[in-house]
């Protein structure tokens, strides 16, 4: 018989949990734990060295992780050609992040700015073909205010226009 669960929600874990699948997941490890100072919770290799499961912490969130599995049906966005999928992170310095974000190997696909909903903000795409966005919140702004500054933008501003300043 079973031991039943203790609670439903591990300790660490919160209600919602990134699981992502990557091409080369031991480089990826590598790659978190430099780029997002990852801190490596658990790794579960197959004989092969393929992970099965592996999960990181960045800040005070977990994220799953394994290797592509085509045989199972299980595709990273190297396979696909693209992820619908971002990832957001919050951290208390955007610049600086993506800076070491783009040394541990990313591609900035959005450098950071102002953004017209009070965070500065910017993309990468991680080698692995995941994209993440980055944010520092810096202003906490009603929603009337964010709708008025999306008001004021052009058709094309606003996501990553450096000029361009909350409010």
């Amino acid at each position: 018989m079973a031991t039943p669960a203790k609670q439903a929600i591990p300790d660490g874990m919160h209600t919602l949990s990134a699981h992502i699948v990557c091409e080369g997941a031991s480089e990826a490890l590598a790659f978190y734990r430099k780029a997002f100072d990852a801190q490596e919770l658990t790794r579960l290799p197959r004989p092969d060295g393929k992970i099965m499961h592996a999960a990181i912490r960045i800040g005070d969130s977990v994220l799953m992780l394994m290797d592509d599995f085509p045989e199972w049906g299980s595709l990273g966005p190297k396979a696909l050609k693209g992820t619908p999928v971002t990832l957001h992170l919050y951290v208390k310095d955007v610049d600086a992040a993506m800076q070491q974000a783009q040394a541990a190997g990313a591609r900035i696909t959005l450098p950071a700015a102002d953004m017209f909903w009070g965070d500065r903000y910017g993309q990468v795409v991680d080698p692995f073909g995941h994209r993440w966005s980055i944010a520092t919140h810096k202003e906490d702004l009603t929603p009337e205010e964010i709708q008025r500054n999306m008001a004021n933008l052009g058709p094309m501003d606003g996501c990553g226009d450096p000029a361009r300043k909350p409010g």
